[in-house]
């Protein structure tokens, strides 16, 4: 059985205790030292040894976020738009709808309509491999459906139940 948790950190650490004197059970209140950032709790009856082992190889594709730094050159083609920016062959993509033009246009892409396509009169760089990316380049990454940046966990604390002896 598992149960993860993301939410407010303070909440959480504040449910786990602050202090011995208030912790839900013996050493759980040394857990709520690591809840700051981007956290959550997972709660399983698995052992710490194969949570470990599954979280080592955990690797997931995902959209970059603002302030990540760009791993390839992405560039969309001049001509008519296409939903995955060039990135596959024409033949297997679709074109971009003409209501999103307005999106791509106000996210920095000189674009237009042409006969109900949305189109780019020269090619568009959206971000050059090593740039800093800000949230515009990262919503047309995401629209276009490239996927640069990887999802992992790391694992930082646990509390081996049913001894829940403290172990970092």
């Amino acid at each position: 059985m598992h149960r993860l948790f993301f939410g407010k950190t303070k909440v959480m650490a504040k449910a786990l205790g602050l202090t011995p004197e208030d912790s839900y059970r013996d050493n759980l209140n040394q857990l709520s030292t690591y809840l700051t950032g981007n956290v959550g709790l997972l709660f399983t009856s698995q052992p710490p040894t194969e949570i470990q082992s599954f979280f080592s190889t955990f690797i997931r594709s995902d959209y970059p976020r603002a302030g990540s730094t760009a791993t390839y050159t992405f560039t969309v083609p001049a001509g008519a738009i296409y939903s995955r920016g060039g990135e596959i062959p024409i033949e297997d993509d679709v074109p971009l709808p003409h209501s999103l033009e307005t999106t791509v246009r106000g996210l920095g892409m000189p674009t237009r309509l042409v006969h109900g396509k949305v189109t780019l009169d020269q090619e568009f760089v959206v971000c050059k491999e090593g740039d800093i990316l800000n949230s515009n380049q990262t919503r047309l990454l995401k629209l276009f459906g490239s996927a640069m940046a990887e999802f992992s966990i790391k694992l930082i604390a646990c509390v081996d139940h049913p001894a829940l002896s403290y172990a970092s």
